[in-house]
């Protein structure tokens, strides 16, 4: 179920704050946040964030193409591994 349009996106106000007092102050630091379900608007473009995946903070670049995805979406959570090896049997002859 999507979200209505007369809502509009969600957006953390304290990460919304954040990134307008950065703009003003014109400071390029990463800014750390937890929260993963923001959606990123325009006004993140360019902006470095800190995403937490829920161990460590990864570092997020924003740019133009990810605008209207999730921040969580590019601190991915799990690590894959690989799926599982073929195990090989020697035959021995007898």
């Amino acid at each position: 179920m999507s979200r209505s349009s007369k809502k509009g996106p969600y957006v953390d106000q304290n990460l919304l704050k954040k990134v307008l007092a950065q703009k003003q102050s014109g400071k390029k630091e990463p800014i750390k946040t937890w929260a993963r379900s923001s959606q990123i608007p325009p006004e993140f473009v360019g902006f470095t964030f800190l995403v937490h995946n829920g161990k460590d903070f990864k570092e997020v670049f924003v740019t133009e193409d990810m605008v209207g995805h999730r921040l969580g979406e590019f601190s991915p959570t799990r690590t894959f591994r690989g799926h599982g090896q073929v195990v090989k049997r020697t035959m021995e002859k007898t």
